[in-house]
């Protein structure tokens, strides 16, 4: 019996699917074999020595000790993906509402209550507040071309707006997905300077915190708006208050508030509603289940932040799945003590993922022992053995 510990509420259409009979969940669990998890804080969490998996029904990380789990053989899994669209819609909603001050205009039309046949006549006087741009024809730019950035881009391309796009990491899955009519550039110098509203959907990394600062904010269009449905930490706060004030930006749009934000005029402030829909948390959920099994049964990995994809059929008796540091040596140091055993080995895979790497060995003896001889290999970091 495997037991999953849920930091938050996961969707049953994705616990569904981890059979009754191997898989046990509860909220407060000692010594779990996996966890699932949404927002919860794991930093300051206690891993124990079964953990194998932790698998976060949402794309971001950050809430997860990736560096600690790392160096105890536990493989962090997200769902790259499963909120897209969720997220897609929610920032062309937030493209309207920073053109045409709709959120504005919902407050003013509140103040009209109680005033009886004098509304009509209210609302034509003081409608023209509240003019504002439509976005066919405008330049949309957007930073970050994964899952996420390409369907914004297409959906914006297909609302009449000119997409530039720009990721200097993008791969060929998300290319293939992107429209003709966006327009790639190599330098985001470029989408700070021709775009009307800018959108971002990179990763928070040491490289891209605080991206967005007083320098990025001097080249663009004094009236752009800024989307942000990404992550707080790209953007500096002070610095778009700053531009705010001061005639450098038209509006900023953020799905995580602040008590700084909150109220300003030019900001407008959503409490986290990017993957906030049912179909969203079913997605994420399904995927994350299949991850945590697919893991635990058969040593296969995908969608992993700290570990390559990998998966290998097992023909012979046993697969034996060694999680260990990308360094000069460690294979041959995992491969001596299985032949010593009298094991053969059929078919081998190694991959690696930056500092830590994973190498399965479908064997054909008797396993019996060879766990605890890996587990002792210098840089091993963690060994499990599948039959």
């Amino acid at each position: 019996m495997y037991n999953i510990q849920t930091l938050n509420k996961i969707a049953a259409c994705g616990t569904d699917l981890l059979d009754k009979s191997k898989y046990a969940f509860a909220d407060d669990m000692a010594n779990p074999d996996a966890i699932l998890v949404r927002s919860a804080a794991m930093h300051d969490m206690e891993l124990g020595d079964n953990l194998l998996a932790i698998a976060r029904a949402g794309a971001g990380v950050n809430n997860i000790p990736i560096d600690k789990c790392s160096e105890k053989g536990i493989v962090v899994f997200n769902t790259p993906g499963a909120n897209a669209n969720a997220v897609k819609e929610l920032v062309i909603c937030g493209l309207l509402l920073s053109s045409r001050k709709i959120p504005a205009s919902m407050d003013w039309i509140k103040t009209l209550k109680g005033k009886g046949d004098e509304v009509g006549k209210l609302v034509e006087k003081g409608k023209s507040q509240f003019v504002g741009p439509e976005i066919m024809g405008k330049t949309l730019g957007v930073i970050g071309l994964g899952a996420i950035g390409v369907l914004v881009a297409n959906a914006a391309a297909a609302l009449g707006m000119d997409v530039i796009g720009f990721d200097p990491y993008l791969n060929v899955e998300h290319a293939l997905k992107l429209s003709g009519k966006v327009k790639y550039v190599k330098d985001i110098k470029e989408i700070y300077e021709k775009s009307d509203y800018i959108t971002l959907h990179v990763p928070a990394t040491s490289d891209t915190k605080g991206m967005i600062d007083a320098d990025a904010i001097g080249f663009m269009k004094k009236s752009v708006r800024l989307l942000n449905f990404s992550r707080d930490a790209l953007v500096d706060e002070a610095a778009v208050i700053n531009a705010l004030d001061n005639g450098g930006m038209a509006c900023y749009v953020t799905d995580f508030a602040t008590d700084t934000l909150i109220g300003h005029e030019g900001v407008i402030a959503l409490p986290h509603l990017g993957a906030s829909t049912p179909e969203s948390e079913d997605n994420c959920a399904v995927m994350a289940c299949n991850e945590i099994r697919d893991y635990i049964e058969r040593g296969d990995i995908k969608n992993s932040v700290n570990l390559p994809n990998m998966e290998m059929a097992i023909t012979g008796s046993a697969k034996i799945c060694v999680i260990h540091k990308n360094v000069e040596g460690v294979i041959n140091n995992i491969t001596a003590p299985i032949s010593t055993a009298g094991m053969n080995i059929e078919n081998m895979q190694s991959k690696s993922k930056k500092d830590y790497a994973y190498t399965c060995l479908d064997v054909k003896g008797d396993p019996a022992g060879i766990e605890d001889k890996l587990k002792a290999v210098e840089n091993v970091v963690g060994v499990r053995v599948i039959k």
